[in-house]
């Protein structure tokens, strides 16, 4: 279950005027390296020092001041989801409403620019992938590429002050070499039952929690999440680097399709403003992970998570519409199945407003990027950005029944 804390707050709408935004200026930060196998419990690995002699490009986003819930402890958080997992024992934490410069994802040039930090997660400088920022960009501090049975990687990006990190996410490569992570953790954060499509998949899937017609047993999956290799796991650990090197930063995440779920959840986790791009549904996977929640919005019921979500309606996989036998998804070996997703969702009619058809070869970053974006189109009257709604009567997996339909002396004990 998802952990909630009940405030005595109003978590509405809020309803005064909206604080201006400002820029700031970002450059590319410190090199990472990532441990081949992190335990959940072991301290964070050091960051390697910024060279002194790096010529410093900059970049300019647009912040504006936004109250987030962050948990009072994050020992506290893992602690209660540690309890959830392990006992399926249920505890509130405290949650405290903070203050921060946040990514203001009403203007149009903010979200261009995090889009394109969210692609070049996906590439090194000087690759044809890579996209320039601005005409100074010349040079990136990645992490997670010297080793690449990680599978988890992207770049690090820190405002001239040091007031402000941006953590970059990679998303799924179909081909290279973290594609089999990639699509283990696809797999199983995003699909119904263990990416069970249909009976031809019984020797894809990954994990044994199938139970026959429809239903899916609950503590298997939990003790699946607990077994396997997630990045989500590996992400805490850069987190939590990131909080110890630069203490007093904003600290913001992003990533597109995969990376942009681990982004979300990883935001929720620690209290961070995450902008997500075309990234599958990623509330059913918090519940699964049993992270805690914030405290519930008085107008929606939902969680009020520091998430963003951003995507145009051409593309299937953050829809949750690229599933079933025969789709071009199931075909390539993934059952990208949840729609439903944590915080806010801005969505582009394309299909309307540019006549795009429904398909997979809408989904890469450079979509959303060059063509909707780096696009001057009003997309809702006197907006260019469409408004961030909340989810709230989505429902993921509505044909599974979930329970506990195997003997617990089949499931491997869970540590």
């Amino acid at each position: 279950m998802i952990l909630y804390f009940t405030s005595f707050l109003a978590l509405g709408l809020l309803t005064w005027a909206r604080p201006s935004s400002f820029p700031i200026s970002i450059s590319p930060s410190h090199y990472y390296h990532v441990p081949s196998e992190p335990e959940a419990d072991q301290a964070p690995f050091p960051l390697f020092h910024f060279p002194s002699d790096t010529p410093v490009p900059s970049l300019t986003v647009r912040a504006v001041p936004t109250t987030i819930y962050r948990p009072r402890s994050l020992e506290e958080f893992l602690r209660a989801r540690s309890s959830s997992l392990r006992q399926s024992q249920t505890r509130p934490i405290p949650w405290d409403p903070i203050e921060v410069l946040g990514p203001d994802v009403e203007d149009r040039h903010t979200l261009s620019q995090l889009a394109r930090m969210s692609g070049n997660a996906y590439a090194l400088p000087g690759q044809s992938n890579w996209y320039d920022i601005d005409s100074t960009w010349n040079i990136s501090f990645p992490f997670g590429w010297e080793d690449a049975t990680v599978g988890f990687r992207g770049h690090v990006f820190l405002s001239s002050d040091n007031n402000t990190a941006i953590l970059s996410i990679k998303g799924t490569t179909l081909q290279g070499p973290t594609s089999k992570k990639d699509k283990f953790n696809d797999n199983l954060l995003f699909s119904c039952c263990c990416a069970r499509v249909d009976f031809s998949w019984v020797f894809s899937t990954v994990c044994d929690c199938f139970s026959g017609h429809w239903s899916c047993d609950n503590s298997c999956l939990t003790t699946a999440l607990i077994e396997d290799s997630l990045f989500y796991s590996v992400g805490i650990n850069l987190v939590k680097n990131l909080t110890i090197m630069y203490p007093d930063a904003n600290i913001w995440l992003v990533g597109h399709s995969l990376g942009g779920s681990l982004a979300s959840l990883l935001g929720t986790t620690f209290g961070f403003p995450a902008v997500a791009f075309e990234a599958p549904g990623e509330r059913l996977a918090a519940q699964r992970l049993h992270l805690p929640m914030p405290p519930l919005s008085n107008l929606s019921g939902l969680p009020v998570t520091p998430v963003t979500h951003v995507y145009h309606n051409a593309d299937p996989i953050p829809q949750g519409a690229c599933t079933g036998f025969g789709s071009a998804c199931a075909s390539a070996g993934y059952a990208l199945e949840t729609r439903c997703h944590l915080g806010k969702t801005i969505v582009y009619d394309t299909v309307g407003k540019l006549g795009w058809r429904v398909g997979v070869q809408k989904h890469p970053i450079k979509e959303i990027i060059q063509k909707v974006l780096d696009r001057d189109e009003e997309w809702e009257e006197g907006r260019d950005v469409p408004r961030a709604v909340e989810e709230a009567d989505c429902i993921d997996c509505y044909k599974w029944e979930f329970g506990d339909f195997k003997d617990k002396s089949s499931l491997s004990s869970v540590p």
